[in-house]
């Protein structure tokens, strides 16, 4: 028979008292919380031998944390200060690091870990283990990370409220601040789960946090996807229904034609948590929310970072990535150009492709389809061309656009945007049309199936219709909340409405995700251009496409009739009737209309407000603008200026989403400045915008890309579904065969 050795203070607890002990982990939801853990114990554990091994700074809390999950789970408490370096010194710590000195401490407490090993208990880890690697190596491969992450002025505050003033590894010449950043590279190297800790949350709070995060990391199959078209409560349960993050990754779209939602909806934030990332960077604040969107079981914490870093690294022209700018009165710009390709796309594609390569079988090629109206284009082309070699030779994109539906530099950017595994084809029609045929090709499953058999090699999608799209997108809408929180603009928990430009839905669900998770998002402001379906939607409850027929304008991005994110909202607020929602887009597929029923055209309007913008207000307010400010808008953001100027109530400040930058649109913009209309080619164009100082400057990447390519081609083809399917099957034959 076991005992359980219960923690006792300052008590050694030794190997040979810990053989055979286990942490006995079961969750049940409808039970309460003593219950849980009591049952949880007593049960089969979900983690066997393992030990919930907790790290951070000092001052984090380890100890006191650690002390109170023990007592929940009923099971051995270990310090490595007091229970471990102490005895096996036969002296304080303290007395240990004046005796050897910062080098050689880490080294004889790196020492001391690899000598440790315990099984089933919780382990409080010192500040400075993670900076040993050995040591740390050692110790988790038995145990489950835990990273107390508190917020470096939360520490120090700590820490001064101790009379500490020195940690381990600290030099003459480093400030206490400067050292507790150094190690945070440490932490993030070896944590399994992080637990966000603010600085007024309960040890108590704490500890049921690192429980909940435990369950979490042992019960990846609690996070599964839905399509918007199947119902919650008439799913089967059977396990090979289940859909999984890496599987809606590489599925794209469902296939009863839906769009893959999470289940059981989106993870939700506390204030604090939210207030405990004001100071971090954008990759920080991107790591955190993501790693609650995307299970470790999918990507581990530490992939996900080194995506992270790649993807916000150095193809970004601004440090802060997506700044938040004051425009005049209370609107606020947030830019989202400062990527490799000038639009909002490169938030999401300099990621999804990293993703999407991790997440996929080694036994396949992948040739990643997408549709575009302009700028996902050219952002889906360079993200799938900076994989890996070996990725690229296993995964190809191609990009269909409308021909004549999208700017000339837009245009000049997709072909210059032409790799070895990435290619772009214009199509004679609008993106609808484009957008549509992707869709139909991916339902196909005799096609699908034949590419798979003949060319061992399936079918994926970057559009925003895939899940990896849309996750990223929410990231810097929350990361403008709080710049203007960092910025003192508002006080945490003040309200903010945000305008959008909108056509397919994508960005402006994003802010409504960031809303649902805890950012004080009052409404979403919803602008189109004319091609002003949504806007009438928003308004009437009413999706009406007879007789309408798309509208060429100086904003192609939204020039859309059909936009798919709706979906995933409209399967939000009917609370997850997939019924409901195939039975409206079956509506609107047949007969060209759909309407809401009252009560969801109220929820609706609850979160949205839209307007729209004619051309001429669109190039009045980019002349007006720039005349007031030196500020130059592009023809997106344009539009959304007018809309915000008409509807916000200027209460709260409004966050307007500058989603590319002007320098894609240079007829447009030069006409709007009235500047006379030149005949020249788009590089030509870019270099007269330039000579007039614009704020911000042309935009670098687009240059160079344009310099690069400027006798670059590209293929044509009819509006024909067959045509595309046979450009396809051309293009896999002419890549993957000649891998191989």
């Amino acid at each position: 028979m076991f005992h359980v050795v219960k923690y006792q203070p300052l008590r050694l607890i030794t190997q040979s008292s810990l053989s055979g002990m286990c942490l006995k982990l079961m969750f049940s939801r409808p039970v309460a919380f003593a219950q849980i853990w009591k049952s949880w114990f007593s049960s089969h554990s979900l983690v066997g031998n393992k030990n919930i091994i907790l790290m951070g700074p000092p001052g984090a809390g380890k100890t006191t944390v650690g002390r109170i999950v023990g007592q929940k789970l009923d099971c051995p408490v270990i310090d490595i200060d007091d229970d471990v370096l102490e005895t096996t010194w036969n002296m304080s710590v303290s007395e240990k690091l004046q005796d050897v000195g910062n080098e050689q401490f880490l080294e004889e407490e790196g020492k001391a870990l690899l000598k440790f090993s315990a099984s089933g208990s919780v382990i409080s880890l010192t500040g400075s283990n993670p900076m040993h690697a050995a040591g740390m190596q050692h110790v988790k491969k038995n145990g489950i990370v835990v990273y107390l992450d508190v917020p470096t002025a939360v520490i120090m505050g700590r820490l001064k409220s101790m009379k500490v003033d020195r940690i381990v590894g600290q030099g003459p010449d480093t400030s206490l601040k400067d050292i507790l950043q150094f190690r945070k590279q440490f932490y993030k190297r070896w944590y399994d789960i992080r637990v966000l800790c603010g600085g007024d949350v309960a040890a108590e709070v704490v500890a049921e946090k690192v429980l909940d995060a435990v369950k979490r990391y042992q019960n990846s199959e609690l996070e599964t996807y839905i399509s918007t078209r199947s119902s919650r409560s008439g799913r089967s349960t059977q396990k090979d229904t289940h859909k999984y993050f890496s599987d809606v990754v590489i599925e794209g779209l469902a296939p009863d034609g839906g769009l893959f939602v999470p289940e059981r909806g989106l993870p939700k934030f506390t204030a604090e948590e939210w207030q405990s990332l004001i100071e971090a960077t954008y990759a920080e604040r991107a790591q955190v929310v993501l790693e609650r969107c995307i299970h470790p079981a999918d990507i581990p914490a530490s992939k996900l970072g080194e995506i992270i870093a790649t993807a916000y690294g150095e193809n970004f022209s601004c440090s802060k990535i997506a700044p938040v700018r004051h425009l005049t009165g209370n609107q606020f710009l947030l830019e989202l150009f400062h990527g490799p390709t000038a639009s909002f796309k490169d938030f999401a594609l300099q990621m999804m492709p990293h993703i999407f390569a991790y997440c996929i079988p080694r036994s396949c090629n992948y040739l990643v389809l997408v549709a575009t109206s302009g700028d996902t284009g050219s952002a889906v082309l360079d993200g799938f061309s900076r994989l890996h070699d070996t990725d690229k030779q296993r995964i190809a994109v191609m990009s269909f656009f409308p021909e004549d539906g999208v700017s000339p530099i837009q245009k000049s950017q997709m072909i210059g945007c032409q790799k070895e595994n990435a290619w772009s084809i214009g199509v004679k029609s609008d993106f609808d049309f484009c957008q549509t045929a992707i869709k139909q090709i991916f339902t196909n499953s005799d096609y699908t199936g034949f590419l798979t058999v003949e060319y061992g090699t399936a079918l994926a999608a970057a559009n925003s219709i895939n899940w990896a799209r849309l996750l990223p997108q929410i990231v810097y809408h929350a990361s403008a909340y709080l710049d203007l929180v960092q910025q003192d603009i508002i006080a945490f928990g003040s309200p903010v409405d945000v305008c959008i430009p909108t056509g397919n839905f994508g960005n402006i669900l994003a802010a409504l995700y960031a809303k649902i998770m805890g950012i004080p998002i009052r409404k979403c402001i919803c602008a189109s251009n004319e091609n002003n379906v949504l806007t009438d939607f928003i308004q009437t409850g009413i999706y009406d496409l007879r007789g309408r027929k798309l509208v060429p304008t100086f904003s192609p991005a939204v020039d859309i009739l059909k936009s798919s994110n709706l979906e995933r909202y409209l399967h939000l607020i009917a609370d997850g009737d997939g019924q409901l929602v195939t039975q409206l887009y079956n509506q609107l597929e047949n007969q060209g209309h759909f309407q809401l029923r009252k009560d969801l055209l109220e929820k609706l309007q609850q979160d949205l407000v839209a307007g729209w913008c004619s051309e001429d207000d669109c190039l009045a307010a980019i002349h007006s603008v720039y005349s007031t400010t030196g500020y130059i808008l592009d023809t997106h953001t344009a539009v959304a200026k007018v809309v915000a100027d008409r509807l916000q109530d200027r209460t709260c400040p409004i966050i307007i989403s500058s989603t590319a930058h002007y320098s894609k649109f240079a007829p447009a913009i030069l006409r709007a400045l009235r500047i006379a209309e030149i005949k020249q080619n788009p590089l030509s164009q870019l270099h007269l915008l330039s000579s007039y100082s614009p704020l911000p400057p042309v935009h670098w990447g687009l240059l160079e890309t344009l310099k690069k390519n400027e006798n670059e081609d590209h293929q044509v083809c009819a509006a024909d579904l067959s045509v595309l399917m046979s450009r396809i099957e051309t293009l896999i034959q002419n890549h993957f065969m000649k891998v191989f």
